[in-house]
């Protein structure tokens, strides 16, 4: 009977319980402590620009924080890619703001600087300058940064880069996560490395992180008693879930490695497959963590559409799901202004995710391999090792 291939399962690198263990056996339970301060510490060494990092609950956290320390309030506008997860834009409408969504471009799939120029021109003009811009490297595939940045530079906006998919790839050498005036970084169960739930707001001043820790621990004020000036959030990472978020971080260019590989192994069993386009990087500029591999289908050249491949994968226990919905599709925010073509619609029409996960199998490849093939083409599979 077979068991269960996942899209994304968490994948453990075994130090993971020592750093656990520490917090345990000095009582370091709560929202601080040295697994805190040494995952922060990890994580700027990582991302290797000067940064600071605040250890948080979720990537959402990061983001609602963000925003916050971009003045963005009740009545303000946002600028928001339109092809992502709902988390991209649910904070905006937690402050009270509007999103504004943007299409994508064919290269990246991310936000379109021609549909962002035009969003922003045309925002400025009916007297609603957005507040901020959120771009989004999907999948891991970072966005056209220098692109995105001449005009947030050009119009004095700031940017806010998710790059909660992302964490390992790299914009022209430079590590995404950096680019933003903040950026944010996710470590759901789901992604690259986990802190089983949790996030990160990356800033580029000591200032801002101070802020947004004084922000995540409910606006504490300096006094001997409980005092609240401003408005907090319960948002601050715990010292045990920091404690695994060490231990993944000593396996993370392993990780970013093996789902590498998988996209190597869509990219090969999917070359003679007629109407079936891997998602990659257009140009060396890019190099993409490949969080997810993501495949479109063309039915008119393969003859079968994203869903016949889904279900047939279902039927083998084996997940994969549709891309993302776009945000200006979504009932919820269907009144929200929208600006570009309809390229991030054709995409969630024909594009399908597939597993992923650096810690799949030999034999789970082959089981993949044999539904695809059997769905896409007559031939039968020539898997043997990867």
């Amino acid at each position: 009977m077979n068991i269960e291939v996942w899209l994304s399962s968490p994948h453990m690198g075994g130090n993971e319980i020592k750093y656990i263990n520490e917090a345990f056996d000095t009582n370091w339970i709560a929202p601080l402590g040295p697994n805190v301060n040494g995952f922060e510490t990890d994580l700027e060494k990582f991302l290797n620009q000067k940064v600071k990092v605040a250890a948080l609950s979720s990537g959402t956290a990061a983001l609602h924080l963000a925003l916050i320390e971009c003045k963005v309030g009740y009545g303000d506008e946002v600028i928001c890619q339109s092809l992502t997860f709902s988390a991209s834009a649910n904070p905006i409408v937690y402050l009270g703001a509007t999103p504004v969504f943007v299409d994508s471009e064919k290269d990246t799939w991310n936000i379109c600087p021609i549909a962002l120029r035009e969003a922003v021109e045309d925002r400025i003009a009916k007297n609603k300058k957005p507040k901020a811009i959120i771009a989004v490297n999907l999948y891991g595939m970072p966005a056209k940064m220098d692109e995105i940045l001449a005009i947030c530079s050009e119009f004095d906006i700031p940017l806010i880069e998710d790059a909660a998919e992302s964490l390992g790839s790299k914009y022209k050498g430079r590590a995404c996560g950096t680019f933003g005036r903040f950026s944010i970084l996710s470590f759901n169960g789901n992604k690259i490395i986990t802190t089983s739930g949790g996030g990160a707001l990356v800033c580029h001043s000591q200032q801002d992180k101070d802020r947004a820790v004084f922000l995540s621990t409910q606006a504490r004020d300096k006094a001997p008693h409980y005092q609240h000036s401003e408005i907090g959030y319960n948002y601050r990472m715990s010292n045990v879930s920091a404690g695994i978020g060490r231990g993944q971080m000593e396996v993370l260019s392993s990780r970013v490695e093996g789902r590498r590989k998988m996209h190597d192994f869509y990219t090969e069993i999917s070359k003679d497959l007629e109407g079936v386009e891997v998602f990659c990087e257009p140009n060396g500029d890019f190099y993409s963590n490949h969080w997810l591999s993501v495949i479109t289908i063309d039915e008119k050249l393969a003859s079968k559409n994203r869903e016949d491949l889904r279900l047939a994968f279902l039927e083998d226990k084996i997940e994969s799901r549709p891309i993302w919905k776009p945000m200006h599709m979504q009932p919820v925010f269907k009144d929200a202004p929208y600006y570009g073509g309809n390229f991030a619609e054709k995409l969630f029409e024909t594009s399908l995710c597939l597993p992923s996960g650096s810690n799949l199998t030999d034999n789970d490849r082959s089981r993949i391999e044999k539904v695809m093939l059997s769905v896409l083409t007559n031939k039968k599979s020539h898997l043997i090792s990867h």
